[in-house]
């Protein structure tokens, strides 16, 4: 039974751990192996890290880093960056990763998803969907490689396509809020909601926990992704590593009427 997630998010850049504002404006935040660390004494309930330059620089994954993450972690992780071949995951999964998290490649080559989920199983399978809003109908446009490349695919056909072809899980990604800190774009996930039953996450723009709980409130059971709020702290957005606690966390979804067993 699928239950509410609240997950981490991590952009590595330059084996660095970086937050971005609107894919932009990246700034080190320290070593990502030491957040592991944390989040791993903050039973955190998975955690996502995201190579930010593999794609948009044409290279592999980094097995090395992607190593000594998995070694540190003790809950699932899902890794993206640099994906491309079934053999890239074949190696990935021998490392540790739970899931792999496509974008460019999906779009790219999009039978790559149903490749991988025959190999390891499509619950392995994450497609991350980077979008901005456009124009004044508010039409949603998907971007790769760090924002700067625009897809011609619509949001509405390629989240209906990568369910068709196996994925297990879709991470829509506001690219307009990323960093901002003020809130989900709910008419993004009201959009996505409508388009698939695959488990969704969303990512972008959580600055509270309150909007989190709203989020839950709203929409029901789906995952939460998250970027700067678990990595700064206070109104000068200092550096600090946070997860809300087990009683935090199940306040968060009592709030929104959530009433399971906690994962």
């Amino acid at each position: 039974m699928l239950r509410p997630r609240v997950t981490p998010c991590l952009l590595v850049q330059n084996k660095g751990l970086v937050k971005t504002v609107q894919f932009g404006d990246s700034k080190y935040v320290g070593d990502p192996l030491n957040a592991v660390r944390i989040f791993n004494e903050k039973e955190v309930d998975e955690l996502i890290v995201l190579d930010i330059d593999a794609t948009a620089h044409g290279r592999e994954p980094n097995y090395e880093l992607v190593r000594n993450l998995a070694s540190e972690c003790r809950m699932p992780l899902c890794y993206g960056g640099g994906i491309t071949s079934v053999e890239h995951v074949q190696k990935l999964v021998s490392l540790g990763v739970e899931k792999v998290a496509l974008s460019a490649a999906a779009l790219d080559t999009p039978e790559l998803i149903t490749d991988i989920a025959q190999q390891v199983g499509s619950q392995s399978v994450v497609v991350v969907i980077d979008v901005k809003k456009k124009g004044l109908l508010g039409k949603y446009t998907i971007y790769t490689h760090n924002g700067a490349r625009k897809s011609a695919s619509s949001l509405s056909d390629f989240v209906r396509e990568i369910e068709e072809r196996g994925a297990g899980e879709v991470v829509v990604n506001s690219i307009d809020r990323d960093g901002m800190m003020d809130g989900y774009d709910t008419n993004l996930v009201a959009k996505i909601r409508q388009l698939t039953s695959l488990p969704i996450t969303i990512l972008g723009g959580a600055g509270s926990l309150a909007d989190i709980s709203g989020l839950y409130r709203k929409f029901g059971i789906l995952g939460a992704a998250v970027g700067s709020l678990f990595v700064f702290k206070g109104v000068y957005k200092a550096v600090l590593i946070n997860y809300p606690n087990r009683q935090e966390k199940l306040k968060l979804f009592t709030d929104a009427g959530e009433t399971g067993e906690m994962q």
